[in-house]
């Protein structure tokens, strides 16, 4: 447990809020407070903003390889500090610690490392005549200050996500993280000292007034988010008020289409696994089984049988394969929408609390929904996955787009023409072939409709931390 009241990082300095309001963080596991952050307000945001105003008078002007010098250096820090990582972020989220070492830590390192050398492979036209007597070329040039804010399902990597390429274009930020997960963050913003100059990465801690605040600010350039919709609606709104730029990573209710032809027993845990990791927190996990009539039985079935195996558990369990849901208002969510189950629902494994201590939640199946059912329809942010049979192609294109949010899919089937037609007609930003979940830092990850708009990751999330100008120079 950390020692006293977390503090601001403000200007390279960890300092108290001004504020006198305070909120205890509490362990997933067990439900014991494990330290308290405070509730920063406007008179911490203008601080963390002025910093960063100031370091962008310097870094916005920086070389590319001296941006991608630092973080080289930052990535090199972030390994050799990996224990301290899990350990800040465990505590606040009850993940698996070997889950946090691998698919957080370990990832965010190497992805720090690819915005390294994308910030000197920024593109634009070639300089050229494209107008007699004149040559004209493009400048990509950084924002400015960017305020972003940070989710709970995986605050370590999320922060990496925003801060590095904005870092790696020449901006500076002020991050808000979840007030449920703020301490991997704070050991982020200290591993960071001597490697950042002073002002470049600014967090301040609080609840959604905070990031509201910060979002309000007059001075920033664009906001930047990963959460929910009604979130990314604030968001959007209040920066659209300023004409400032929004970048929005939002839901997610990614179908599976599954095939007929495919092997069923593999197929079924791919998908359970992409259900179920990280106990279902996650924007593009699977979430609707959308399969071919002629296998619909055999299919639940074999989902089931994977499901009872991908047990929750305890943070040191290695045998586990997900720990407890993040806060109690979420497990409360959740609950309510399995107990919420129309009649013609069917749960055939699952569906309630494991154990009677902390936020653990069983992998839940369930069959015989509608396309209309809530359970469908919203975002349920937890380990449940329905299952609903298709007749024909169009069918399964139908049931797969009718929902508002369109970020993640995948496609399951042995056959190349299948594949490739659900490429085209899956209306998401991912679309994966026999697989479901694999991320890589050289391709873009963001979806369409509800689920927002902007990139993370890939060259195309640096370019969004970018702004064009166009330079034109008579040749008299």
């Amino acid at each position: 447990m950390p020692d006293g009241l977390l503090q601001n990082y403000i200007d390279g300095k960890f300092v108290d809020s001004s504020s006198s309001e305070v909120i205890d963080l509490i362990s997933p596991v067990d439900g014991s407070v494990v330290g308290q952050s405070p509730v920063s307000n406007r008179t911490d945001v203008d601080a963390a903003v002025a910093a960063a105003e100031r370091a962008f008078l310097t870094w916005g002007k920086t070389t590319p390889s001296v941006r991608q010098q630092a973080l080289l250096k930052l990535a090199d820090a972030i390994e050799a500090h990996s224990d301290e990582i899990v350990e800040a972020q465990c505590r606040n989220t009850g993940q698996l610690k070997a889950m946090i070492a691998a698919e957080e830590v370990a990832v965010s390192a190497d992805q720090v490392r690819f915005f390294a050398g994308a910030a000197r492979m920024v593109e634009g036209l070639s300089a050229g005549e494209y107008m007699e007597g004149f040559t004209s070329y493009v400048r990509r040039e950084p924002i400015g200050v960017v305020g972003q804010v940070t989710p709970w399902n995986y605050p370590f990597m999320m922060a990496i996500w925003k801060i590095c390429p904005a870092l790696a274009t020449g901006n500076t930020v002020v991050l808000k993280p979840s007030d449920t997960t703020p301490e991997s963050t704070l050991v982020l913003a200290r591993i960071s000292q001597g490697i950042l100059p002073n002002g470049v990465f600014n967090v301040v801690l609080g609840t959604g007034a905070t990031g509201a605040e910060l979002v309000d600010h007059p001075a920033l350039g664009l906001v930047s988010i990963t959460g929910s919709v009604r979130a990314g609606v604030a968001v959007a709104s209040a920066a659209a008020q300023q004409l400032k730029r929004s970048h929005l990573e939002l839901g997610g209710k990614a179908p599976a289409v599954v095939f007929g032809d495919v092997d069923i027993t593999k197929a079924a845990t791919g998908i359970a696994q992409a259900a179920f990791f990280n106990a279902g927190q996650d924007c593009t996990a699977a979430t609707r089984v959308i399969v071919h009539e002629s296998i619909h039985d055999q299919f639940v079935d074999a989902l089931v049988e994977a499901a009872q195996t991908l047990r929750p558990g305890l943070p040191d369990d290695a045998d586990a394969f997900y720990g407890p849901l993040n806060n109690v208002n979420h497990f409360t969510t959740v609950s309510q929408k399995i107990s919420a189950l129309p009649e013609h629902a069917t749960i055939v494994t699952g569906g309630k609390q494991l154990g009677d201590k902390g936020f653990y939640f069983e992998p839940t199946v369930i069959t015989g929904v509608r396309q209309d059912d809530a359970i469908v329809q919203d975002e349920t942010f937890g380990p449940i996955l329905t299952v609903q049979p298709f007749s024909s192609d169009d069918q399964a294109i139908e049931l797969a787009n009718g929902v508002r949010y369109a970020l993640a899919s995948s496609v399951w089937t042995k056959d190349h023409a299948t594949a490739e037609k659900f490429s085209r007609a899956l209306d998401f930003g991912a679309v994966w072939v026999n697989c479901h979940i694999p991320l890589v830092a050289e391709m873009p990850h963001g979806g369409f409709k509800y689920s927002g708009y902007g990139k993370d990751l890939s060259i195309y999330g640096v370019e969004d931390y970018t702004r064009i100008k166009h330079v034109m120079s008579a040749h008299d």
